[in-house]
Parts: C-alpha cells; structure tokens; sequence
C-alpha cells in the first residue's frame, strides 16, 4: 500500500501495546480505523487518545470464529470495505511444557494463533474488493528462535510464521500483501499480564518476568513506525529491534544451537544489568553518606 489516508485500517489487540501505538500512528496518516480488543476499558482509552479521528471500537475475542465473522460483517457494515488488516492481538504464558496444561496452551494458541487466522478469513474478502490491501501477523522473535520455557508461545508464533510465508505466495499475482513482523523486546505489558501455567511456582515467575523487563526495552511507538513503514514499503517481512536482526543473523548460523545460545545471552544480559543496578545503587548510598 502507498497510501493509508482514508484507508480503512482493522487493528486487533488495539487496547494496550503495539495496537494502541499502531491506532495513534495510524489516525495521525489519516486512516480511518476498526479496533478490537477484548479488554473494553484499555479500548476505550486508546478511543479517546484518538480525538477527532475516524474510528470505532469493538469488544472482539478473537480466539472466537464466530466473534470474528461477526466483527467483520461489522467493519463492512460501518464502513462498506477494509483495505489493512493488523493482526496485533497476543498474550503470554509462563512455564515449560511439563509445568502447563493442555487447556493453558490451548488459550494460547487460540488466541495467537487462531485469532490469526480468523482475521485472516473473515476479512480477506473485503480486502480482496481493494486496487491495495495488505495483511499484518504479528508473529515474534521467537517464531525466529525456540529458546527453553517458550514452548507454548513459540509453537504458536512459528504457526503465524509459516501460515504467512505460504499465505503470502498464494496472494503473491493479487492485489493484497501480507507481511510476518518479528519484534524483540517490545516495552509493553504483555509479560506482566503472563498467565501462569498450572504447575508454575509463583515466586519462579516473578524472579523470571524480574529479569525479562530488562530486556523490554523498545517503546510501542517505535514498533509501530517500523510496522508501518514495511507496509508502505511492502516489505515481506519485518524486523523489530536490533536484537531481533543479531538473532535472525545467528539463526541462519547457527540453526540448531540458536534457541540455547540466545537463552544463555539473555540470562548473562539480565544479570548484568542487575549487577550494574546494584553498584550504581551501592555508589548512590555512599554519595548520600
């Protein structure tokens, strides 16, 4: 797409995040815009950072087909086509394998996953009526790499990888374009508002999300720039992050040790941080002294 003024652009996951940045950058190129967002009260927040902009909320599960089906005939309903789609909406789930439970990964991948592929459904006939459509997943940094604890998200954003990357050849001679976007450390609470698998330990988590916020380091606003620049570039894929560009190097390196050499760089890269917090908290007190 060259032109997003006017365009009508569906945004799901848009209460929070990525999708609340993406609806700000979006009505500010003059889009008109559909949100969806299964948490009311951040949607109507993101609504009102909006002001004058042409857009309407919709409470939408996307983990639902029929929600969906339904959010679609909605969209063309109030605005008669749809030309973007950005399928934003995610969540996260903390434990191994052995520590989930099929119904936790089922949540999961219904909604990353499924809800992917529900938007992609139920809105592509109305993007295929457009002389420019694009498609967005939203897949991440490790539907890139598959590092230990991830086993739920991974399988799911791999699933958005590979379900892109064919859907895209099979719209490759029409009209409509689809992007697979790959964000590193994305400064957004999806990771405080991880569920917890059914045989986690509480205080496991913590310490683990404790050092998982150090490397959530990249503003919304900043992903959403460069999400919106491969769409008017038509750019096939997107990567977020200097992170995510030294991971995708290293995986084509390094294809069955990434997963591993990225979880010891990670945990090597939280401590230090740590240790540099305690000095600098150690040099404060004697300052103050």
């Amino acid at each position: 797409m060259r032109v997003l003024r006017d365009a009508v652009a569906v945004v799901t996951g848009a209460g929070s995040g990525i999708g609340r940045a993406l609806a700000v950058d979006l009505a500010g190129r003059g889009a008109r815009l559909a949100l969806a967002d299964v948490n009311a009260a951040g949607l109507e927040e993101t609504r009102q950072l909006l002001g004058a902009a042409d857009a309407k909320t919709y409470i939408v599960d996307v983990a639902s087909a029929s929600a969906v089906e339904e959010f679609a005939a909605r969209v063309e309903e109030d605005f008669g086509r749809a030309s973007l789609l950005i399928n934003n909406a995610g969540v996260a789930l903390f434990g191994t394998f052995a520590e989930i439970s099929l119904a936790d990964m089922d949540w999961l991948i219904r909604i990353n996953f499924w809800g992917v592929i529900h938007g992609c459904k139920f809105f592509l006939p109305l993007l295929q009526r457009q002389p420019e459509a694009h498609i967005v997943n939203i897949s991440s940094l490790f539907g890139l790499i598959a590092p230990p604890g991830q086993t739920a998200y991974c399988s799911a954003k791999f699933a958005v990888r590979g379900f892109s990357e064919s859907l895209r050849e099979e719209l490759r001679e029409t009209a409509v374009r689809v992007t697979c976007v790959h964000p590193a450390g994305i400064n957004t609470r999806i990771a405080i508002n991880a569920r917890a698998g059914a045989g986690t330990r509480p205080e496991e988590m913590a310490e683990t999300l404790k050092r998982l916020g150090k490397l959530l380091a990249i503003p919304p606003e900043v992903a959403a720039q460069t999400i919106v620049k491969g769409v008017l570039r038509n750019h096939d894929r997107v990567l977020i992050g200097k992170d995510a560009y030294v991971v995708d190097f290293i995986q084509r390196i390094f294809p069955v040790k990434a997963g591993a050499m990225f979880a010891k760089w990670a945990q090597r890269r939280a401590e230090a941080e740590a240790g540099a917090q305690v000095a600098e908290s150690r040099q404060t007190a004697r300052a103050e002294k």
